[in-house]
């Protein structure tokens, strides 16, 4: 179990993409990782854009990033919401600072955007947030995983093995 030992937070909201939630989750844990779901609220139902609930185990004020290995960010419409709260912004900024993973997928880049951290990253995203992610300074590019140090991206969920296993192979050798 390469990832035993290793915490990672998991981002959740309402309207997460349910594929890039939950794949990246269930396969960390897998490979022996604690994966937290950290949202708004503890203990709260959130309902994945297809239906497929989730429920967070901590609020964004009962976890300090210093005590996690990585942050996950999901896709889907929940990053719009996710980047509002001033305390997703500074765990992000928190792992970056600490150059500790971490993964974006899909609309994600919204909150690292947000957190400013994107300023000479080379990214991917989906391509419906392009602009978004060139206008913040990064430098992207069309591929299913791209990996910039400490900052995974990728695309879209038909990416997400390539994704989670260049996140898991970065935690594992952190």
């Amino acid at each position: 179990m390469r990832l035993e030992n290793k915490k990672v937070i998991a981002l959740v909201d309402e309207d997460f993409e349910d594929l890039e939630l939950w794949y990246p989750v269930l396969r960390l844990r897998e490979e022996g990782a604690t994966v937290h779901l950290v949202g708004k609220e503890a203990n709260q139902k959130y309902i994945g854009k297809y239906g497929v609930p989730a429920e967070s185990e901590y609020s964004f004020s009962d976890i300090t990033a210093e005590d996690y290995d990585g942050i996950l960010v999901p896709g889907g419409w929940a990053p719009d919401k996710l980047r509002r709260f001033p305390e997703v912004l500074e765990m992000v900024r928190y792992m970056d600072q600490a150059k500790k993973p971490i993964g974006q997928i899909c609309h994600a880049g919204w909150v690292l955007i947000s957190a400013g951290i994107l300023r000479g990253k080379k990214v991917t995203s989906t391509p419906g947030i392009k602009d978004d992610m060139t206008n913040a300074g990064s430098l992207w590019s069309d591929e299913p995983v791209v990996t910039d140090g400490h900052l995974i991206s990728s695309r879209r969920p038909p990416d997400l093995p390539p994704y989670v296993k260049a996140y898991a192979d970065f935690l594992a050798n952190q």
